[in-house]
């Protein structure tokens, strides 16, 4: 930093006990926290001493007050990015809980699912697999069975109705 005269020190001395409470009072009053208004209002008084040469009696509050608003923006911009980075980790981290809790439930479900599958009787399982997990109709399974498709029918609404009832029970 380079050398400051004299006159200028006092003029800083004069200006921060004259107007160091406004200062603090007036970063306060947009920023709601006495703490770090507090930090802000000395920075005020250093930046002030960086203006050096250019510093001059009539302008010094105009200097002080410009810095001060400067130094609440800069403050306000870093505080809503923290927010923003903060409320974005919230998000991702809730996000991924539930993706988690979904998974674990989801597989839960389908391992009661498997259990209630594996009870049924074995021609009503195996249409209800193959319908379920197969992916096929209804004229398919009864073609590969060699069943009637009607008793194809009953079978998936027999089986379907079973687990469905078991799994209400399970949740």
């Amino acid at each position: 930093m380079e050398d400051i005269s004299q006159t200028t020190y006092r003029l800083i001395a004069s200006a921060y006990q004259t107007y160091h409470e406004q200062v603090r009072r007036y970063i306060c009053s947009r920023i709601n926290d006495a703490d770090d208004a507090d930090d802000l209002a000395q920075d005020v008084f250093l930046r002030l001493m960086e203006c050096g040469q250019m510093l001059r009696e009539e302008t010094a509050k105009d200097f002080i007050f410009t810095i001060a608003r400067n130094l609440i923006i800069d403050y306000l911009r870093r505080y809503y990015k923290r927010q923003e980075i903060t409320s974005y980790i919230y998000d991702v981290q809730e996000t991924t809980v539930n993706d988690t809790e979904s998974r674990v439930v989801a597989r839960d479900l389908q391992a009661h699912e498997w259990l209630k599958v594996l009870s049924l009787p074995e021609q009503r399982r195996k249409v209800y697999c193959m319908s379920r997990y197969e992916d096929r109709s209804a004229a398919e399974i009864a073609a590969a069975l060699n069943l009637s498709q009607r008793t194809v029918e009953n079978h998936l609404f027999m089986g379907r109705k079973e687990v469905r009832e078991y799994m209400r029970q399970c949740i």
